[in-house]
């Protein structure tokens, strides 16, 4: 099965000279934890994750009112073709430690991929498992309670 068979294809997105306060709103409106940062164009520049917002922006006194997405995004997004095979999407996020796989054909954004659309495909539960089991292994909770 390919990516274009389970992808979110309407995704929402934010671009990368829109505030920080922009972004979360649109994550609020559409209950997600990422948003591709794209050009007028749909060229996908970044991503945007509920994390980077805590940990880049917030967490160092920073303005989400004022803050340009571009200054807390990713900017190194590994993405995916809609041919791609399911298998190999959950390989390349284990492998890149990452959640969500924006999808791009001919430098646009087509669509999305999370760990969650793998797991809900009954067909892929265990490759859904493995690649989570991957990417959240380096992540152990530190007790600061000590």
């Amino acid at each position: 099965m390919e990516l274009r068979d389970i992808m979110t294809t309407r995704v929402a997105v934010v671009g990368p000279d829109n505030t920080v306060m922009d972004a979360c709103k649109l994550m609020q409106i559409h209950n997600v934890g990422a948003l591709p940062v794209c050009q007028h164009d749909g060229k996908v520049v970044g991503i945007l994750t509920d994390r980077d917002i805590v940990v880049r922006n917030i967490a160092s006194g920073g303005d989400p009112k004022t803050t340009p997405v571009r200054t807390v995004m990713t900017r190194e997004v590994i993405c995916a073709s809609p041919t791609m095979e399911v298998e190999e999407a959950a390989e390349l996020m284990a492998q890149h430690k990452i959640r969500r796989l924006p999808v791009v054909q001919n430098d646009k954004l087509v669509g999305m991929v999370s760990i969650g659309d793998l797991a809900t495909r009954y067909r892929f539960v265990e490759e859904a498992g493995e690649a989570l089991s991957e990417i959240s292994e380096p992540s152990r909770p530190v007790n600061i309670m000590q």
